[in-house]
């Protein structure tokens, strides 16, 4: 019987994606996991929103585990808090987008399943972002980026 060395490793990442205040600093990456899963530190300061539009994904689950402070998701329009020791499951096609509406800032781990994004998707987002100096990102370059790494931005909804 022959036995094949796995490599098994803690995976501390150094690397802090910014996107304007925003932090995203992956754990585990697709590589690290055979494309099983994903996971990533969530960093939001109090007050602050997602700069990115609302957007769904076709090819994986998205579940978040509230480690502190509150995030307000919001999922095919039904809004939920998500504080520590919560977690949520967004499903699918399922349309989302979190705020940080707290006074305090929030963390969160978040697990994709498959591994379909990594580092790269938020790279390329945080050029765009931070290119804005606060103001809103380009649409059409963070449209593209979403699309390319199989996200789908939300169609915006008619105010009444």
């Amino acid at each position: 019987m022959t036995t094949q060395a796995i490599d098994v490793r803690v995976n501390r990442s150094d690397e802090t994606i910014r996107l304007g205040p925003l932090g995203v600093r992956f754990l585990i990456t697709g590589e690290n996991a055979n494309g099983s899963v994903a996971v990533f530190d969530l960093e939001v300061p109090s007050g602050r929103r997602l700069a990115a539009p609302a957007h769904s994904h076709d090819h994986y689950e998205e579940t978040v585990y509230g480690l502190e402070g509150v995030l307000t998701w919001t999922v095919d329009g039904t809004r939920i808090e998500v504080g520590p020791g919560e977690a949520l499951c967004i499903p699918r096609g399922a349309v989302h987008r979190f705020d940080n509406e707290g006074d305090r800032d929030a963390r969160a781990l978040c697990v994709i399943t498959p591994a379909a994004i990594g580092p790269q998707y938020f790279r390329e987002s945080a050029e765009v972002i931070n290119a804005a100096a606060g103001g809103p990102p380009d649409h059409a370059k963070m449209a593209e980026i979403m699309m390319r790494h199989g996200l789908t931005p939300a169609v915006p909804q008619p105010q009444a």
